[in-house]
């Protein structure tokens, strides 16, 4: 077990504190890639620690949550047997679950709480960011140093899945694959999309600079952060926005879960 993490059950998540501290949210104009949903820049506060996963919420965890509470599986999209065009991805238990709406997100998270008697949701954006970012204002935590060695992504140009180097697996990778960022966090970017609490906005314009979710605006539109293993190289940066319905499930869309106390 990697030094500083815990779990509040067999079943549940690896988790790690990440300090309370301070950010720049969003991404410079001339920062490569650069897309207007990522300004204005702005500071954010980060006024107390919190636990996030280490790793996505794997198949085998979820698993633990499907069984307990009789959770149906969508045939369109069915977590345990997702498939790419007709072809299947042929997950382990230890790669991140996907086929997962934001409501079946919030409900495994309302079933840990239940669970463990601890509070477990969501990350904020904010949170997400600031936890990717573990105190860099890079686009992404490896700098100029070769992508494939840390992420798992895709083709050069977008979208189609690729495997070279480090990065083998077409598709999805077993969590912690790569090497971890500056707080000891796996696949923060690549591998598969993180849902958020946030409901869509276009820009950051009167966004929370207190951490918290931005809940307010089009809420049948969630949040995504983190890229995904179809993703091309200029996708793959830690101010990379994207949003998606909330009821949709995709075979390229996980997430992670913090817990306030």
């Amino acid at each position: 077990m990697a030094s500083g993490t815990f779990r509040d059950c067999a079943d549940c998540p690896l988790l790690r504190f990440v300090p309370a501290g301070h950010f720049t949210m969003g991404s410079p104009d001339r920062e490569a890639g650069h897309q207007p949903a990522e300004a204005p820049r702005h500071p954010v506060t980060i006024r107390r620690p919190f636990a996030i996963g280490i790793y996505d919420v794997t198949r085998a965890e979820f698993a633990a949550f499907a069984k307990a509470t009789g959770f149906a599986s969508d045939p369109k999209c069915d977590w345990r047997s997702p498939t790419v065009r007709g072809q299947p991805i042929n997950q382990s238990e230890s790669d991140p679950v996907v086929c997962v709406s934001w409501g079946d997100a919030k409900a495994y998270a309302a079933w840990l709480s239940s669970k463990t008697r601890h509070s477990y949701r969501l990350p904020s954006e904010a949170e997400w960011e600031y936890a990717a970012r573990a105190g860099s204002s890079a686009s992404r935590p490896w700098g100029s140093r070769n992508a494939r060695d840390f992420a798992n992504y895709g083709s050069k140009e977008c979208c189609a899945p690729f495997a070279g180097g480090r990065d083998r697996w077409l598709y999805t990778s077993p969590v912690g694959s790569f090497p971890a960022n500056g707080f000891g966090l796996y696949d923060m970017l690549g591998n598969v999309w993180q849902r958020t609490e946030d409901c869509g906005h276009e820009n950051y314009s009167e966004a929370p600079r207190n951490g918290s979710a931005w809940v307010s605006g089009d809420c049948t539109i969630r949040i995504l952060r983190g890229g995904a293993w179809f993703a091309s190289l200029d996708q793959l940066r830690i101010a990379v926005r994207a949003a998606d319905p909330a009821e949709f499930r995709k075979n390229d869309i996980g997430f992670r879960v913090v817990r306030s106390n």
